[in-house]
């Protein structure tokens, strides 16, 4: 199981990470020019007619959340570092009453990015992320419902790339992901894995075609068992402007359980940036799988571990200005999972269970005015409607916002 020590030494070293690590959004690209130091301050009161969904207690409450952030970009011939943090909380007026829940929640997040280039062949290529909050950003690909208390979840992505001739390249790395809730323990999942991935260049500019091995092996919290996955995957990146890049990526998926069964099953990847205008932007992904988050559920007066989860999640947002001093942003995310193959792991009932689904469904829409330099409005409302097989998970909630914020 985790090691408890590995999750306090990866806190202590994130006093930098990036918000260019935008999990299932992220595109590859790296920063093109420098920016000095920028700060931003700011703060949202938020309506929540849900605060804690998922629980027998259905509460409602007004919540401020103030927040301090700051990023600068530094090139160099050799060297980029793109380094952003934030940090904030949320504060709800009326403290909610399910059990576990509180009034005061931290939001952070912190990060760094790194290209060293050794050589015009050789380059190492660094991604570190970590976030402890409250609220589940659905891109990160670990969350389906939502918990009651905060959690803390880092990855850090490191991988060497060797351009052998004009056309082949390779790419070799390493990942490690933690996910740590902070009432609960049988979520918890610590994974690490190592890949290869072979590229050939098609054409010059435009397309890659990619072959990719990833293999990576996951210690389960509490009850979960631990697993190993394996992916052989064949792809393509094609870039249809500058500005428009897509990353596909289709193959098979080897999947064993240490306590269950061995499965296999398809796996798919895409991901989108498309800037159709000067106005116009719209990112999109999509991910198709067997997943080992969320894989311990309770039924009646049972508890089980499912050996397969395969979900699909779907995700796209976009933003559009209508003038100078006012932009459109918006979003939608889709997720489904279907489980199987579940053994009792806790309780008296039936020994196995199958046939079980989870549905979430989140929409968001919002307006950002720029009152002056430096000096940004933003009005949202977001949705979400969550459907499942298991107790206390179906629940509807709306969120409307109103912040403000200073960049300087």
């Amino acid at each position: 199981m985790k090691s408890k020590l590995v999750t306090l030494f990866a806190t202590a070293l994130a006093v930098g990470i990036s918000h260019a690590n935008q999990g299932l959004y992220y595109i590859g690209s790296e920063a093109q020019e420098s920016m000095p130091l920028k700060w931003v301050v700011g703060v949202d009161l938020t309506y929540d007619d849900n605060v804690t969904p998922g629980t027998l207690v259905e509460n409602d409450s007004v919540a401020v959340t103030p927040y301090v952030g700051v990023s600068f970009v530094n090139l160099t011939p050799q060297t980029t570092w793109d380094v952003y943090a934030r940090l904030g909380c949320i504060y709800y007026f009326d403290e909610p009453t399910a059990i576990g829940a509180d009034d005061l929640y931290t939001q952070a997040r912190v990060g760094i990015n790194l290209t060293h280039r050794f050589s015009e062949r050789l380059r190492l290529s660094s991604r570190s992320f970590l976030a402890y909050e409250l609220e589940p950003d659905y891109s990160y690909g670990f969350a389906t419902t939502r918990q009651v208390g905060e959690y803390l979840y880092w990855q850090t992505d490191n991988a060497l790339g060797y351009r052998w001739t004009e056309r082949l390249a390779t790419y070799t790395g390493f990942t490690i992901t933690d996910l740590d809730y902070q009432d609960t323990d049988v979520q918890d999942r610590f994974t690490w894995s190592v890949y290869n991935q072979f590229r050939y260049q098609l054409t010059p500019q435009q397309t890659v075609l990619t072959l990719d091995y990833r293999y990576a092996e996951t210690d389960g919290g509490s009850v979960a068992s631990d697993s190993s996955d394996q992916y052989i995957l064949l792809g393509i990146e094609h870039r249809f402007s500058p500005n428009s890049i897509m990353i596909a990526r289709a193959g098979a998926q080897f999947r064993d359980v240490d306590a269950g069964d061995s499965s296999s099953s398809p796996y798919a990847e895409i991901t989108l940036r498309n800037q159709l205008t000067e106005q116009l932007m719209v990112r999109a992904f999509a991910r198709y799988g067997l997943e080992a988050y969320d894989t311990v559920q309770a039924i009646g007066t049972s508890v089980y571990d499912f050996d397969q989860r395969a979900t699909l999640r779907i995700g796209v947002s976009g933003e559009y200005s209508i003038t100078p001093m006012f932009t459109v942003f918006s979003g939608i995310d889709f997720i489904t999972a279907e489980m199987d193959d579940g053994r009792r792991v806790a309780g008296v009932g039936p020994l196995t269970a199958s046939g079980y689904s989870q549905d979430l469904f989140n929409v968001y829409l919002g307006l950002s005015v720029k009152f002056m330099d430096g000096l940004y409005g933003t009005l949202s409302y977001s949705y979400t409607d969550s459907a499942s097989d298991f107790a206390n998970q179906d629940y509807d909630r709306n969120r409307v916002s109103l912040g403000v914020r200073y960049e300087f």
